[in-house]
């Protein structure tokens, strides 16, 4: 059986830096009455909307359940609607509504914050080779 030392285990160490940069993140979304949760969806629609559930799903590589229950808490929190899809009868289209699309420009900034710290012990290089190789890794899930 192969050692394992947590040290220089891969899953370990982006597990923390994981934590820390979820830590920050939501600390600042809290402020706007945001979670972490509901980020991936906002960030969908504000590249996209008319969407469908499904879709938005699959971008953000989450469960379709759970999107369910997102939109549910996006909706109540005024931030988007359910428009019903001239194409089925059984799917919705999801729109911002003017304050969610109102947030885009005060949060997009959050994570730019979040991203920046979380990669301040890197050079620029090495930055951009990280990006690089998560994007490949990302790509293949």
């Amino acid at each position: 059986m192969e050692e394992f030392d947590r040290q220089s285990s891969f899953g370990w160490m982006i597990n923390v830096i994981a934590n820390q940069a979820s830590k920050n993140f939501e600390a600042e979304l809290k402020q706007h009455g945001l979670t972490v949760a509901l980020w991936p969806t906002m960030m969908c629609l504000w590249e996209e909307e008319g969407v469908t559930q499904r879709d938005i799903a699959e971008k953000s590589k989450v469960e379709n359940s759970t999107t369910t229950r997102t939109l549910d808490k996006l909706e109540k929190l005024g931030l988007v609607e359910r428009q019903a899809d001239p194409n089925s009868r059984r799917s919705f289209r999801i729109y911002l509504t003017d304050e969610g699309r109102a947030l885009r420009e005060t949060l997009l900034p959050v994570p730019v914050k979040v991203n920046k710290e979380a990669l301040s012990s890197l050079d620029l290089n090495e930055q951009k080779e990280m990006i690089r190789l998560l994007q490949k890794m990302v790509a293949a899930v």
